[in-house]
């Protein structure tokens, strides 16, 4: 069922106008005694998704028990990310999400349809976990919320990603992006309809189908140098992130005129502190990039590579060095078959040779790090000192008679050219 649509390209939803929407469909459901809402993290801080929360705060106030960001394999929100992101909301409220020991299982995919949705590439089972306090009986609504962009993974990102992943167990976590890497990252991007979110809707179909859960998705764009929300669609159901899918299709994917020789991407440090997060300015621009083009990565922010220990140091260890390497490592190495989620992203992050990548970081990260893992390295100031990106636009600019695509934040959108999107 959908419970609220509105939105379109040319459309602007004023934070009045969706607060107005939320407290039209909460009336609706009727009085609740305990509500969990579900937001993204701080890596997510321009979905909307904090001020939506904030606004089923206000309206439910007490009977708002818990709210949990969907953290995944991500480090815990900081104090100061949870004032910044949620004003006003009570810190006690929130509620670390441990997706490898604070989940319970409810349910299990068998071999069989993993091997169908994947055309045969993987066979294996897949625990279907979520966090456990979506599970206690008092609960009688659960708040999903969260921006559907273009994702490397799944094809378009949040709905139940936000419970599977965002709030679930390792086993699925891991699982799951292998299938998305094995099946091709740029087969999968930018389209509703995936192998991996065809695993999503068999364990929200078969397994928690009786959870109150009301999906709050948003479509966000950047417009005068501020995000704005373009769309709000409210539902329980496919049908409305389908709805929303579309509309962030048409609103946050780029098509350039040409392959892109040089491209240059921002990674904000408050928002991109990893390799994990930051590789979107991989993820996100491959499919423009031509071949032998040069991707340089401003990251003034990194300081690690997984967000998670093991993780970190699994990408320490193997490098992006492409699928057939990474493949052959994971077939030899129990860490990384037991962690297929590090695996996936090591392909993912990996230029297979096409396009070469060039990381930038601050203070945090070495250049012998950097180049240890397979990528180029530069020097930060050196490059801020010649591009100075404060003064770009975001598109195509010239630069010393030198063309320069730029992203001011890869995580809004994709980019692509219509030789590798089809």
């Amino acid at each position: 069922m959908i419970y609220y649509e509105r939105g379109s390209k040319g459309d602007v939803l004023s934070p009045q106008e969706v607060r107005d929407a939320l407290f039209g469909v909460f009336s609706s459901l009727g009085k609740k005694k305990r509500v969990i809402a579900i937001p993204p993290d701080f890596t997510r801080l321009n979905s909307g998704a904090g001020e939506i929360t904030c606004f089923a705060d206000e309206y439910y106030g007490d009977a708002l028990t818990d709210i949990i960001p969907a953290l995944g394999t991500h480090s815990p929100m900081t104090p100061d990310q949870i004032g910044t992101m949620f004003p006003g909301v009570s810190g006690d409220k929130f509620r670390v999400h441990d997706w490898r020991n604070g989940v319970d299982t409810v349910g299990e995919i068998p071999p069989s349809f993993v091997e169908k949705v994947s055309e045969g590439r993987l066979s294996y089972g897949m625990k279907v976990q979520v966090n456990s306090l979506l599970l206690e009986p008092s609960v009688d609504l659960i708040l999903s919320v969260g921006q559907v962009v273009p994702h490397e993974v799944v094809g378009m990102a949040n709905y139940t990603k936000n419970i599977f992943v965002g709030v679930g167990g390792d086993d699925f976590i891991n699982k799951s992006h292998f299938i998305g890497a094995a099946y091709g990252m740029e087969r999968i991007m930018g389209r509703a309809k995936s192998p991996v979110r065809d695993v999503f809707e068999y364990a929200r179909e078969r397994f928690i189908a009786s959870l109150p859960i009301i999906y709050i998705l948003t479509v966000r764009a950047r417009e005068g140098g501020r995000m704005v929300t373009k769309g709000l669609f409210v539902g329980d159901g496919f049908d409305c992130f389908e709805k929303a899918a579309a509309l962030s299709l048409e609103t946050n994917f780029i098509m350039v005129e040409k392959p892109l020789q040089k491209c240059l991407v921002w990674l904000d440090p408050a928002e991109f502190k990893s390799t994990w997060l930051g590789n979107k300015a991989v993820y996100r621009t491959r499919m423009a990039l031509a071949d032998g083009a040069d991707l340089i990565i401003l990251a003034p922010g990194l300081k690690e590579f997984g967000e998670d220990p093991a993780i970190d140091a699994l990408i320490r260890k193997y490098g992006y060095r492409g699928t057939p390497h990474t493949l052959g490592c994971t077939e030899k190495n129990a860490g990384l078959r037991e962690n297929l989620g590090a695996s996936a992203h090591l392909i993912h992050g990996s230029s297979e040779g096409r396009f070469n990548i060039t990381y930038a970081p601050g203070p945090g990260v070495s250049r012998e790090e950097i180049e240890a893992v397979g990528y180029k390295w530069a020097d930060l100031d050196v490059l801020i000192s010649k591009y100075h990106p404060e003064s770009l636009a975001d598109g195509l600019n010239v630069i010393g008679g030198e063309e320069i695509y730029y992203i001011s934040n890869p995580a809004l959108g994709l980019w692509a050219h219509g030789s590798r999107f089809r």
